[in-house]
């Protein structure tokens, strides 16, 4: 995910499409949107699309699509989140290429805060 370098901080740098399909999730956005699609591993891809965003693809029981912004202060971000009404969906974690967390909008719409 080296596209968050490049983003200003609080800037969308990445999303997440999911759903229980994935292999029919490539062929929807890879035919209909000439997304480039690279399967990385069992249950998820990442994509490319022709205006230089990324994101990724990934096999989940629950549909749904997830933004990531990039965030200078990921702790902080996710401490300012739950003070507005959020609520935590996954702490800080390291995946061993980014730093993030997930959190719930008070719709519950989930963000991904990405660390800069």
């Amino acid at each position: 995910m080296n596209e968050q370098t490049a983003r200003p901080a609080n800037a969308v740098a990445h999303f997440d499409i999911s759903g229980p399909d994935d292999a029919g999730l490539h062929r929807f956005y890879g035919d209909l949107l000439d997304w480039q699609i690279d399967r990385k591993g069992p249950g998820y891809a990442l994509v490319r699309t022709p205006g230089g965003l990324g994101g990724a693809i990934v096999e989940t029981e629950q549909a749904g699509v997830a933004l990531g912004v990039v965030v200078p202060d990921l702790e902080q971000a996710v401490r300012r989140a739950a003070e507005l009404g959020g609520a935590v969906a996954m702490p800080p974690t390291d995946n061993g290429w980014v730093v993030k967390a997930q959190v719930k909008d008070p719709a519950g719409n989930v963000l991904t805060l990405i660390q800069a």
